[in-house]
């Protein structure tokens, strides 16, 4: 069994996912990678490649650890598919003895209006962002059982707030979905008293540099990067988030920017910048809405569906 911290990152193979790995991995985690795309890194040259590239996958990203001297294995899985899911955990475990920490990166993406969005395409987008999601913390709770209800898991959602449905509906109602699960959650883990288990969304306050801001763009035109961040901020976040008590992460949907200045103190945010100089736009509201209502803790009398089942059988 591995003496680090063990994390399990789906959505590990490029941009933001593979600097999570390389930063987690530098910070003395042993990490599982896993993403639908794999190759034969020995064959890459040069190494390492692009991280925005089709070139950059599981296996470039843990031959990239490995060199630095860290901990890393790679397992495919197409999150569509519940049973690679399972086999991702289950092979975590093999490989490392434990789990403590899951990241969910994977995510599909389509932005448009409801009439310019097929029905095929939002499907994709619950399979992958909402459903993967699921589909992955029901595998991964009997393993949290199994260590005493100690762990961490950290979703890519955002906060919820009406302006993040503009324009992009059908992605918006997997996303946010996600997010309603982070905290139906961590309603769960502290209605059982399984105050160790914390889950937490992270969204970017600013646009990172990654696959997705890369793709399409004008390759002799680079003015677009003056508003992008390294995903370096995004790792920083997320590793804060891990090593910050449960109490204060359970539940919380947050921005990295956001965390790391309320939560740790960070002012200068400069040495994120893509272009050395600039101050990338924000894309996220300023504040957003509180979910609580006055009364929250007053739930009259709960329906629990598999009591109801089990008293008709």
């Amino acid at each position: 069994m591995s003496s680090k911290q063990v994390a399990l990152i789906i959505g590990a193979s490029r941009g933001i996912g593979r600097q999570v790995a390389v930063d987690l991995a530098r910070d003395n985690y042993a990490v599982m990678l896993a993403a639908k795309t794999t190759s034969d890194a020995s064959k890459v040259t040069p190494f390492p490649p692009d991280p925005n590239s089709s070139q950059s996958t599981v296996n470039t990203v843990e031959r990239e650890i490995l060199e630095a001297g860290g901990s890393a294995a790679a397992v495919a899985v197409d999150v569509r598919d519940a049973a690679q899911i399972q086999h991702a955990i289950e092979e975590t475990v093999r490989v490392f003895g434990k789990l403590d920490v899951i990241i969910y990166n994977s995510g599909a993406i389509w932005w448009s209006s409801v009439e310019k969005t097929p029905l095929k395409r939002f499907k994709l987008m619950q399979q992958i962002n909402p459903e993967g999601l699921y589909a992955t913390v029901q595998a991964a709770l009997p393993y949290f059982e199994k260590a005493g209800w100690k762990g961490r898991i950290v979703v890519v959602s955002p906060p919820i707030y009406s302006r993040f449905f503009r324009g992009k509906t059908a992605y918006a109602m997997g996303k946010v979905g996600m997010s309603v699960l982070v905290k139906g959650l961590a309603m769960d883990f502290q209605r059982e008293g399984r105050n160790e288990m914390a889950v937490t969304s992270i969204w970017p306050a600013v646009a990172i540099e990654s696959a997705a801001t890369e793709h399409n763009k004008d390759a002799d035109d680079k003015s677009y990067k003056k508003d992008l961040r390294k995903p370096t901020i995004f790792s920083d976040a997320i590793l804060a988030m891990l090593r910050a008590p449960h109490k204060v992460v359970n539940g919380l949907l947050d921005t990295d920017e956001d965390f790391l200045r309320e939560k740790c103190g960070v002012s200068d945010f400069s040495k994120y910048s893509v272009i050395p100089g600039s101050e990338p736009r924000r894309i996220m509201p300023a504040k957003f809405p509180t979910l609580e209502v006055a009364e929250q803790d007053d739930e009259g009398q709960r329906m629990d569906s598999t009591k109801v089942r089990a008293a008709k059988i």
